[in-house]
């Protein structure tokens, strides 16, 4: 899967895009990410992506030229016949979540428009975008590309974790996960006054596949997609 980052901070990212999974994926060639500069898709000599909004106000807000100039041209390297979809992050969109990204990792390609100043021009959220999702920045795309990577089979390891988390119906499912010590006894002032031990269900220290099976799908919070 090919995500795209359309942004005028292009090294803001840098250091956490050659981290971990994210790093590791990319090696495996299971992702590609490209960063794009969007003052490369100016014509003036001080490479503007901004202006003073129309009818007043504090702030600046960012052109539709340029950003539609980079989504074209982006569009047109990702290939004619690939599933592309382009996102525009803004304090008006959706909630970002976990059937969201369900949705985004059966694309080939993710475009993302990283929003700054006071806002960006009405007609990029019109006529470019998809969809909003309601947050700002560089961050937000980050957020959205490990997410959605983690979806891809081979980017957290073994197939077999991601294959035991899709339903018959196409959706995901999430359960608690537990780990050693099968009994903690929380000390200190962050000490809550009750439980005096937390301890791990039985169920998952028995050994029994089938009675765990039946509490995934019990306490499991299952995503369609």
């Amino acid at each position: 899967m090919r995500f795209d980052i359309v942004t005028i901070f292009p090294d803001i990212s840098g250091s956490y895009l050659k981290e971990s999974i994210i790093k590791r994926a990319q090696e495996k060639r299971l992702i590609k990410i490209n960063v794009h500069n969007l003052r490369n898709w100016t014509s003036d000599r001080h490479k503007t992506v901004d202006d003073r909004p129309f009818g007043g106000g504090i702030g600046m807000v960012m052109k539709v030229e340029p950003i539609f100039k980079a989504v074209a041209d982006i569009k047109k390297s990702g290939g004619k016949n690939k599933k592309a979809r382009v996102v525009l992050f803004t304090p008006r969109g959706k909630k970002f979540n976990q059937k969201m990204a369900y949705r985004f990792v059966k694309l080939d390609q993710l475009i993302m428009i990283c929003g700054r100043y006071e806002g960006v021009d009405e007609r990029v959220a019109r006529h470019i975008a998809d969809e909003e999702i309601s947050m700002g920045g560089e961050l937000p795309a980050l957020i959205v590309i490990e997410t959605v990577a983690r979806l891809i089979p081979g980017v957290i390891g073994k197939k077999q974790l991601l294959k035991e988390r899709i339903t018959k119906g196409g959706g995901f499912i999430e359960y608690p996960e537990y780990t050693r010590p099968p009994k903690f006894y929380p000390k200190g002032k962050f000490r809550r006054a009750r439980p005096e031990v937390w301890s791990v269900p039985k169920v998952l220290l028995s050994g029994d596949h089938k009675k765990i099976g039946e509490w995934k799908n019990r306490y499991g919070k299952n995503i369609e997609k």
